[in-house]
């Protein structure tokens, strides 16, 4: 199996970014703010595009769930981007396309320079808080991105992408999402491998059950479940179980909460905040309080009226922070993603 450290820290990166949050709690403080930040792990803005009547800067179009325009004032934000790979897109279209929306994501952080800097480390991302920016993250959603060629996870760590998630809901040459059940392919072990070396975080939302246990199997990497709740909750098979929630917790990942209500609750009515402050308990319950994180699916899901949009989320935080303290509310809705990424893209 392959094996990877989680590693701990440097001592200079442990000062810095203890520094860093008493920066960050102090300002919260100041300025008597439910949180001081938030860093999203899983948004599908860059790619909405697609849907008819949409502009092409879709990072900053009003009708985007996520919009700079819209995000609320004083808070920093980080927000990991999504390059978003359909599912049945044939084989040669898939890393042109890749590349297109590579180009469209580095047009738009130049445009918008003024408000947004895209980022590959935890560091950068500090630097862009501390000048009022909004930090970008490039990711990828299905790693039929890779096709069966090892040599583009190489292309992906060198266009910036952070963190890829392994499927999509259907099968590619690596596994599959929920729609079979099917386990890891021998390509999808050498890609897990290979995306391991490059230094790109292995998301596992998406992947089925039997994918899982095949990776965690494989590997000994801290793990990322960018847009997944809890499904003792809520029993759909893009949830976590309890099991698979503890083995993240074990190897120091990260669990990004989804606001989609079908993720959240299973009666058909509308998420409120209550359905996410629900799961976000459970998950504590089971050890994952350095663990547990956001990620909205913004643009990537028909999300319930109280969380639609990014400006939202300040209340949100409000109502986490009244149900379980400032604390626990910072380290959900930015400390624990930050800390992560500190680790994970500190050699990049």
């Amino acid at each position: 199996p392959l094996v990877g450290a989680a590693g701990a820290m440097t001592n200079t990166a442990a000062v810095m970014g203890s520094i860093f949050f008493l920066f960050r709690a102090e300002y919260a403080a100041a300025n008597n703010l439910a949180m001081s930040a938030v860093f999203d792990l899983h948004c599908d803005t860059l790619t909405a595009f697609m849907t008819p009547g949409r502009c092409l800067d879709t990072l900053n179009d009003p009708q985007s769930a996520f919009a700079l325009c819209r995000l609320p004032r004083g808070r920093s934000w980080a927000q990991c981007c999504a390059i978003f790979v359909p599912d049945g897109l044939p084989e040669g279209d898939v890393f042109p396309f890749f590349h297109t929306q590579v180009e469209s994501f580095r047009r738009q952080g130049a445009r918008f320079a003024d408000r947004a800097r895209i980022c590959r480390t935890a560091g950068e991302a500090e630097e862009s808080w501390r000048e009022g920016r909004t930090a970008l993250f490039l990711t990828v959603e299905n790693g039929a991105v890779l096709g069966r060629d090892l040599r583009r996870v190489e292309e992906l760590a060198r266009a910036g992408v952070v963190m890829v998630t392994l499927t999509w809901n259907g099968e590619n040459a690596i596994g599959s999402g929920s729609q079979t059940d099917h386990g890891l392919s021998a390509f999808g072990r050498a890609a897990a491998g290979e995306l391991i070396r490059q230094g790109i975080v292995l998301d596992v939302s998406h992947l089925n059950d039997r994918g899982f246990w095949d990776l965690m199997e494989e590997t000994d990497v801290p793990v990322a479940a960018s847009h997944s709740n809890a499904r003792a909750l809520c029993p759909h098979r893009r949830n976590l179980t309890d099991s698979q929630a503890r083995e993240i917790a074990r190897r120091g990942g990260l669990v990004g909460l989804n606001y989609y209500s079908p993720f959240l609750r299973s009666d058909g009515r509308p998420a409120e905040f209550e359905d996410v402050y629900r799961h976000a308990a459970h998950f504590l319950e089971l050890g994952l309080e350095h663990c547990l994180a956001l990620g909205s699916d913004f643009d990537g899901a028909d999300l319930p009226p109280c969380l639609d949009g990014c400006e939202k989320v300040p209340e949100l935080g409000r109502y986490l922070e009244e149900k379980l303290g400032r604390d626990t509310a910072e380290k959900i809705l930015w400390k624990n993603a930050w800390d992560f990424f500190d680790r994970q893209t500190q050699n990049r």
